[in-house]
């Protein structure tokens, strides 16, 4: 149940991020919920292997290069799905920061004890 509430909340903070950022653009709530679903996926099944792959230029950019990486993972998506968009790189750099901060705010309003 409780993966149904952060899954929600995940395509909820993709909503907020397409209202605030005219360069990424979400049909509906329903292609909010297959690119959170999506966005998922691709953090939990593709990230780790980037970040592997990248690990020296990571190291040598004290960890910046992360940034891109999830700039990439997150217009990968766009790339992906018909109803997300994302314009082009500097649309997912800042949809990317802004999406983790805010489904890192909805995740530490969720799991307060």
């Amino acid at each position: 149940m409780l993966i149904i509430v952060v899954w929600i909340l995940n395509a909820v903070a993709l909503l907020a991020v397409a209202y605030v950022l005219p360069g990424i653009v979400i049909a509906s709530f329903w292609s909010a919920m297959l690119a959170a679903l999506v966005l998922g996926f691709l953090n939990t099944m593709v990230k780790p292997f980037l970040i592997l792959l990248t690990l020296p230029i990571t190291i040598v950019t004290l960890g910046l290069f992360l940034l891109v990486l999830n700039a990439l993972v997150f217009w990968l998506a766009g790339s992906v799905l018909r109803g997300f968009q994302v314009e082009g790189f500097w649309w997912a750099v800042a949809g990317a920061l802004l999406y983790s901060a805010i489904s890192g705010l909805f995740s530490m309003l969720l799991f307060q004890q």
